[in-house]
């Protein structure tokens, strides 16, 4: 976590994560725009049922409420940055009905 309440943050969360080859977010939403940047490697990042290869420097704009998702489309560790606009991650996974909640006060 980079940005987020828990340092301050009002209306921005930052994070970043490294991902093993064929593994990745599962299907999920958010209630807050998203854009996730791929810093190393190749994601494989689909909104709703359309898939997209994602390389390093490229970036993907995923509206509020979009069901998406990413995995490591490639042999090497994925490097990956997210910001969302609001100050806490808040997301609805494709397998669980309850909202999860993470980085707040």
């Amino acid at each position: 976590m980079l940005v987020s309440t828990r340092n301050g943050a009002n209306q921005l969360c930052m994070f970043e994560q490294w991902v093993e080859p064929g593994t990745g977010a599962p299907t999920h939403l958010h209630p807050v725009e998203e854009i996730l940047t791929v810093l190393s490697g190749d994601a494989d990042i689909w909104l709703d049922k359309e898939h997209f290869m994602v390389a390093a420097g490229q970036s993907v704009i995923i509206p509020s409420g979009i069901r998406h998702g990413f995995r490591n489309a490639g042999s090497e560790t994925l490097h990956i940055h997210a910001v969302l606009a609001s100050a806490d991650f808040q997301a609805w996974f494709d397998d669980s009905m309850s909202m999860v909640r993470r980085w707040t006060d």
